[in-house]
């Protein structure tokens, strides 16, 4: 990934994960292989849980302590409505971008005088 990919990403994984939540609830280990099936691959466990970390600061998901099989309980993330209204808010922001930048593209492509 380069870092141009890698800078853009930071601003957007926050949403990203709180979206993985909305679907279901799931530990640190489990939302990174969710990522990386979604073609996230370079996305290394440090970053999603540093992130983990600052979102349970923030009270946007609830966090459960769950027996393992190996080793000491996981912490077992899930959305909650504060989250949720957080991500309601990212979906909206989203969609604004990906509109303006949508226009600014098609209008820097488009040859000057064409169309009008």
């Amino acid at each position: 990934m380069g870092k141009q990919m890698t800078e853009m990403l930071k601003g957007t994984l926050e949403g990203i994960v709180l979206a993985i939540l909305a679907v279901q609830p799931a530990y640190g280990y489990e939302i990174t292989a969710r990522l990386r099936d979604q073609g996230f691959s370079d996305i290394v466990e440090g970053t999603v849980y540093a992130l983990l970390v600052r979102i349970e600061q923030r009270g946007l998901v609830d966090v459960e302590k769950v027996p393992s099989e190996k080793g000491p309980p996981r912490k077992v993330y899930s959305l909650n409505a504060l989250g949720g209204e957080y991500l309601d808010e990212f979906w909206k922001s989203w969609s604004f971008l990906e509109n303006r930048i949508g226009q600014l593209r098609l209008h820097i492509e488009r040859p000057l005088g064409e169309g009008e």
